[in-house]
């Protein structure tokens, strides 16, 4: 295959073994700071997904909470296959911190009691929401915590 742009582009999706976190890329600015771009895999890639409810309403809840356990986060964006997250912070490389992040946002997830922002002011599409389906995904990557650091199958 070609080289791609996007770096995800060139990853053999064939061959990870979801759900997992790695690093998917850094880019360094001209003062020093760099950005680094985590791939947070959820489902495995063309065999399952997250419904999209689900998916809206844990990027909500992840999106609002994961700045309580990270003060340099820059974004937290949902893939268009609904197979995952990229997470974008800022002078971050340390994997186990990032790890730990996900793992207490998700765990806020899961002590949810409404989703944030789940309205027509400041939701583009307020009514496609599950806190249900959300905490039904969080529960389900968590229970598989112990893998996140494998991202190839043997």
């Amino acid at each position: 295959m070609p080289k791609m742009n996007v770096e995800s582009f060139n990853l053999d999706h064939t061959k990870v073994d979801a759900p997992y976190i790695r690093l998917a890329g850094k880019s360094e600015g001209e003062h020093g700071d760099v950005i680094y771009k985590y791939d947070i895999r959820f489902c495995q890639p063309n065999k399952e997904h997250m419904e999209m409810p689900g998916l809206h309403s844990i990027e909500h809840l992840m999106a609002e909470n994961i700045r309580n356990h990270h003060e340099k986060v820059v974004d937290l964006s949902p893939m268009g296959c609904q197979t995952g997250f990229y997470l974008s912070v800022l002078n971050d490389a340390d994997y186990d911190h990032i790890s730990s992040v996900v793992e207490s946002t998700l765990n806020d997830v899961l002590q949810a009691s409404e989703v944030p922002a789940c309205n027509e002011v400041q939701c583009g599409w307020a009514a496609s929401h599950s806190l249900e389906g959300a905490k039904e995904i969080a529960k389900g990557m968590l229970a598989r915590k112990d893998s996140w650091n494998i991202v190839f199958a043997e």
